[in-house]
């Protein structure tokens, strides 16, 4: 299938199950050929709210799902702590395939798999979608974005509210960072809750 017809196969996809069977083949960039397979997403089809982070760690693309390293289980602290049940909400990353030595994804990289992870929104239908880190903010909201300056601040796209807030990485590095994410995922609870009722 050559690039068009690729586009066009996303496009015209139904399902996330029938589009993570297309993304299994993607090679619109490098990082397939480096990696064990396409670690597409995980979580409930039907989801109100979305986390996105960067790319796929060593452990996530040896399972083939995001977030389950150490990031993964505390993102699963986050959320239960939050007031939701795992099977509630849905995780995805910017790019689909780990980058070599978890390096920063490219910006071409990340932009070659945007049709993966538009689509996967488009499908969702998220009404909170919160972002993980620096990659998800510069490659959702800006190029620009700088995740300490911007993190915490509501953004809307297509209808969808968004939160940025610190990748969990970053606060296994830095554990000062874990309050300012807890009044990030304060914000996005009661958001949700004025939302979903």
């Amino acid at each position: 299938m050559n690039d068009f017809e690729l586009l066009a196969a996303i496009e015209n996809c139904s399902d996330l199950e029938q589009l993570s069977l297309l993304a299994r083949d993607c090679c619109r960039c490098g990082l397939r050929a480096g990696c064990r397979g396409v670690v597409f997403g995980k979580g409930n089809p039907d989801a109100d709210l979305m986390f996105i982070g960067e790319g796929p760690g060593a452990e996530e693309d040896r399972q083939g799902l995001p977030f389950v390293g150490a990031a993964g289980q505390l993102l699963d602290k986050i959320i239960l702590a939050g007031g939701w049940q795992l099977n509630e909400v849905y995780i995805a990353n910017i790019v689909k395939c780990r980058p070599p030595g978890n390096r920063t994804p490219a910006p071409q990289e990340a932009d070659a798999c945007k049709p993966w992870l538009e689509k996967q929104i488009a499908l969702i239908k998220p009404k909170i979608i919160v972002l993980l880190g620096s990659v998800a903010i510069q490659n959702i909201i800006d190029r620009g974005a700088r995740i300490t300056r911007d993190r915490g601040r509501w953004y809307e796209k297509n209808g969808i509210r968004i939160m940025p807030t610190f990748h969990p990485a970053a606060l296994l590095r830095d554990p000062a960072k874990k309050r300012p994410v807890w009044e990030d995922i304060k914000k996005v609870r009661a958001l949700y809750d004025s939302l979903i009722r």
